[in-house]
């Protein structure tokens, strides 16, 4: 992991009022409503599934945090050109993609809230709009006119598909160790991040400083974004999470709150997470006693804890750059990111 920047330390703390998204949403309000109509745009097709299947997800519901932190960057770097717009439609796509196919590998039946395109529609057809979607990115990269955007797109999106091949091999092994999660959430969460974060100060040719600065920023935000919510899947509910409670848990997924509490367990705690981890344990008398013995041995609160280390090392990444809405939009949607488990 690339070292924080340099610069003000920014402590993460409770706030007296809830951290919100509102800051960072209404920066970028005017930029997301370009971002909107590319989008809206570029997921057109003389074929009707493509536009249908797409929209059920593109407007189901997701906050767009990954293209709105593309136009926040742009802002703290002081870029007035238009080229982000469409990069950060690009991203969008990106991510979309990702969980259509992250969808069908799964087997997902729910997610914010709503019922998973592979339930309505079936496999084959989202995944080949997923793949759709991909092309539509990578047509709007090349647009951007940048070498050095495409890539980085490009690149965190091969790293993408790295991380998941990686967890589908750790899917239901036990013995997965820390560092391999670690290394599987870098690449299919954080990677992601990074670029979204780091193509703003690239096209307003700003210094390579700065551009690590926002990578290491948008890497660790999504690398504690993820820890989160590893976190929550066995703390919270279908309305707080926008997929089933425990699907990680029935699914064999071995998060880092399983990874601790496995190593930390008695022979009959490990034993039985063998069997729920290979899929012999999957009632809802199950998730509990699981969740039961997160919490005993501290697998849950750890993770927070390792979560707020990885978004206090976001924050510091910011240190460089000068205070303002923009730096104060971006540090507040860590702290957002941290208090979703609270």
């Amino acid at each position: 992991m690339t070292a924080p920047a340099p610069g003000n330390v920014h402590p993460i703390g409770r706030a007296s009022s809830a951290p919100s998204l509102d800051p960072i949403m209404n920066l970028v309000a005017d930029g997301m409503n370009q971002v909107n109509a590319v989008i809206l745009d570029r997921m057109q097709s003389r074929i009707p599934l493509i536009p249908e299947l797409a929209g059920h997800l593109i407007a189901g519901g997701g906050k767009r945090l990954r293209p709105m932190l593309t136009l926040a960057c742009a802002d703290l770097v002081g870029y007035a050109g238009a080229r982000h717009y469409k990069l950060a439609a690009a991203v969008e796509f990106i991510h979309t993609a990702t969980l259509l196919h992250d969808d069908v590998v799964d087997g997902s039946g729910m997610r914010r809230g709503r019922k998973t395109a592979n339930i309505i529609w079936g496999n084959s057809a989202s995944v080949l709009v997923g793949d759709f979607l991909f092309s539509r990115s990578f047509e709007l990269m090349v647009e951007a006119e940048s070498l050095k955007v495409l890539k980085i797109l490009s690149g965190a999106s091969a790293v993408i598909a790295e991380g998941e091949v990686n967890q589908l091999t750790a899917q239901r092994k036990i013995d997965t160790s820390e560092e391999q999660y670690l290394d599987i959430i870098g690449a299919k969460t954080a990677a992601l991040f990074a670029a979204a974060c780091r193509i703003s100060a690239v096209v307003a040719d700003r210094s390579e400083a700065e551009e690590q600065a926002l990578d290491v920023y948008g890497r660790n935000l999504g690398i504690a974004f993820q820890l989160i919510d590893d976190a929550i899947d066995y703390e919270s509910d279908e309305a707080t999470m926008g997929k089933d409670a425990g699907d990680d848990f029935r699914d064999g997924k071995v998060t880092l709150p399983v990874i601790l509490a496995y190593a930390r367990g008695s022979e009959a705690d490990r034993a039985f997470w063998k069997a729920a981890i290979a899929g012999h344990r999957v009632s809802d008398a199950d998730l509990a006693h699981a969740t039961g013995l997160l919490r005993q041995t501290g697998a849950i609160a750890d993770t927070l804890a390792r979560a707020r280390h990885y978004g206090q090392r976001a924050i510091d990444a910011l240190g460089m750059f000068d205070a303002g809405r923009a730096k104060a939009a971006l540090t507040e949607a860590v702290e957002f990111a941290i208090a979703r488990a609270y």
